[in-house]
């Protein structure tokens, strides 16, 4: 029997800017990034949630010209 994919808002856009500590592709912290595939279904969820908003907070920190879209 095959596995299910792990679920990754992963967009190959793997930059992490030093000063917010957060990978401008998908927005998770360093120690989400390397703990990913450890995580619970429902810890990744979680952090999937929470996501969309830290992309925003990061945009309006730094000018929409720095994020990425998607």
């Amino acid at each position: 029997m095959a596995e299910t994919p792990i679920k990754t808002p992963c967009v190959k856009v793997c930059f992490v800017d030093p000063a917010a500590g957060l990978c401008v592709g998908c927005f998770r912290t360093l120690e989400e990034l390397g703990r990913w595939t450890k995580y619970s279904d429902a810890e990744r969820e979680t952090l999937l949630a929470a996501l969309p908003q830290r992309e925003a907070a990061y945009a309006a920190r730094s000018g929409p010209a720095k994020a990425p879209t998607r």
